[in-house]
């Protein structure tokens, strides 16, 4: 079992001719995931990596492959227009990696997938990848990743990996990974990928990875307590960064007292999850806590 992608993924990548395009789709293929099909506008007719097709329109490219997913590599001024044409064409999933997303572009893109059955990753991840599947939409490492039955949720790209990382070297493997990344506004929340993880039969155990900004660790912590009942790790980065700066992603600055690395750890240790103090502590804190 895992969460949001497996062996029935049918991914299409809107903006596949582009260098950041071109590159990750080759690499999702190249880990096994079944990739169908490429949008880009006026390059439809035309093929890429030994033979995937291209086409104008993601309508088109649905109608010809059945595709199921999109992946976005769209520049940040067409990227809400990426996505609101996935959900146009009735694409339950997307996944837009783009970074630099204008928030009222990301603003006006929420309010009009309010009540739409299309569920959006991003903007501004790095994806997801269901390891015992084979299925990787993004651009995380494959390598790194190990099937098994811990679940994996992050806003952070890069310490998505190295949870992984560590994970995979004391042979805890994961049962999917999700980036939800760091925007300020953006699609699906903690609260989503664990009700998902949550209901997995074959999702044991879960690793959150938040960080300074917002209240969408608070939110995680008070699902958490109400209804997990598996065990859960978590790891606030941010603790020393100073109020009002902004550190790294666009959603990480400090604004309030709920915004503080100090208030969501916290939350989170009265939800009864297993803290994790530094990064450089993730898979030692996961095996204690499995036991």
């Amino acid at each position: 079992m895992s969460i949001l992608v497996d062996q029935n993924t049918r991914l299409l990548v809107q903006g596949i001719t582009g260098r950041e395009g071109s590159f990750h789709a080759e690499r999702c293929k190249a880990y096994g995931t079944n990739l169908v099909a490429g949008v880009t506008p006026g390059k439809g007719g035309t093929t890429v990596l030994d033979g995937t097709p291209v086409f104008d329109t993601v309508e088109e490219a649905i109608a010809e492959t059945g595709a199921n997913v999109s992946l976005i590599f769209v520049p940040p001024p067409f990227a809400a227009d990426a996505i609101l044409e996935s959900a146009d064409a009735g694409l339950p999933l997307v996944i837009c990696i783009t970074e630099g997303v204008p928030v009222k572009d990301s603003t006006m893109v929420m309010r009009y997938l309010e009540g739409k059955s299309t569920r959006l990753i991003g903007p501004n991840c790095p994806g997801l990848i269901t390891p015992g599947a084979k299925a990787k939409v993004g651009i995380m490492p494959g390598n790194i990743h190990l099937p098994g039955t811990t679940g994996v949720v992050s806003r952070s790209g890069t310490l998505t990996y190295e949870a992984v990382g560590q994970l995979t070297a004391r042979g805890i493997g994961q049962s999917t990974c999700v980036g939800i990344g760091g925007d300020p506004v953006s699609g699906t929340m903690f609260v989503d990928v664990l009700k998902a993880f949550n209901e997995d039969p074959e999702t044991e155990s879960i690793v959150l990875i938040g960080e300074i900004g917002g209240t969408k660790e608070q939110e995680a912590a008070a699902y958490i307590k109400e209804f997990v009942k598996k065990p859960v790790a978590s790891l606030i980065v941010g603790q020393t960064a100073p109020v009002g700066r902004r550190m790294g992603h666009a959603g990480a600055v400090i604004t309030g007292t709920a915004a503080l690395a100090s208030e969501k750890m916290k939350a989170l240790e009265d939800a009864g999850c297993h803290v994790i103090p530094t990064p450089a502590d993730i898979g030692r804190v996961v095996q204690e806590m499995l036991g």
